[in-house]
């Protein structure tokens, strides 16, 4: 099993790299190791993957950073692979309340990568002002820097998953995280090509984009490559894939009471072969 810093190194490498990489989001320790032996190079955990799991609602703050760091350290026991996570907005408001989230989740959690996103939490006003927004990156990438190996930062511009779908104040946003020392910068929800060239365009630090997301335009990873993207996430998707097969077939059996779902699923033999 390689060590912390030498998987930090393999993840730093990664994002270096004229060569566009998809990075898996799986949701606990099982789906860890089935994304490694399908041969992803990283992985990073995935807040709205957890909150299903635990049978809450994401983006509500109802999932605490203890439990998303428990989350974080099973997947991170689970493989070989460099593990990064979403860490939400810090799970707090506070510039310094970011920083600790950093520096907990590299030390205890064994995480050489992580998310820290503008948006506060608050259906009423659900995204810092930018200056607020900077100095929570700023704190968040001071934390970073002080780590005893490379700890790859991520700063979220979050308006067009909340609504705001402006992208002139997503870009100046991403520059203000990038001159604060964000090593990655990501924008999800936005898709249309045209929009993806201009932000990759808008930067000089690597740019992670969002797929999976339900109506959006079919690209491939060819496609963002030639957009100028470094870096691919699935977000909740494969957890979404998941939870509706679950859901179908159960709906199935309730429903019908027929169990043709069994038809499509995989042999026992094929998922343990997976866990080896």
């Amino acid at each position: 099993m390689p060590t912390q810093t030498e998987k930090a190194a393999q993840f730093q490498a990664l994002h270096q790299r004229n060569e566009t990489f998809v990075i898996a989001n799986p949701w606990d320790a099982g789906t860890a190791r089935i994304l490694t032996a399908l041969g992803f190079k990283a992985l990073s955990t995935t807040s709205a993957g957890l909150a299903f799991t635990l049978g809450k609602k994401d983006g509500t703050g109802s999932v605490s950073r203890d439990e998303a760091l428990a989350n974080a350290r099973s997947i991170v026991e689970a493989t070989e692979l460099p593990v990064a996570a979403d860490l939400e907005n810090g799970y707090g408001h506070r510039p310094e309340d970011a920083a600790e989230t950093i520096r907990v989740a590299a030390l205890e959690a064994g995480l050489v990568g992580g998310s820290i996103e503008d948006a506060t939490g608050d259906p009423g006003n659900p995204i810092y002002e930018i200056n607020h927004a900077e100095e929570r990156i700023a704190a968040a990438a001071d934390a970073a820097r002080a780590l005893p190996f490379p700890f790859m930062l991520v700063a979220r511009a979050e308006n067009y998953l909340h609504g705001r779908p402006d992208l002139d104040d997503t870009i100046r946003r991403l520059q203000a995280f990038e001159t604060a020392g964000a090593e990655v910068l990501y924008a999800p929800g936005i898709t249309r090509p045209e929009d993806i060239r201009t932000v990759c365009s808008s930067v000089s630090k690597p740019v992670n984009v969002l797929m999976g997301m339900k109506g959006a335009p079919p690209l491939t990873v060819k496609d963002l490559e030639a957009l100028g993207v470094r870096r691919i996430s699935l977000g909740s998707g494969f957890s979404r894939a998941a939870m509706t097969a679950f859901l179908r077939a159960a709906q199935e059996v309730i429903d019908h009471g027929t169990f043709t779902f069994a038809e499509d699923t995989l042999y026992m033999s094929e998922l343990a072969a997976l866990f080896k």
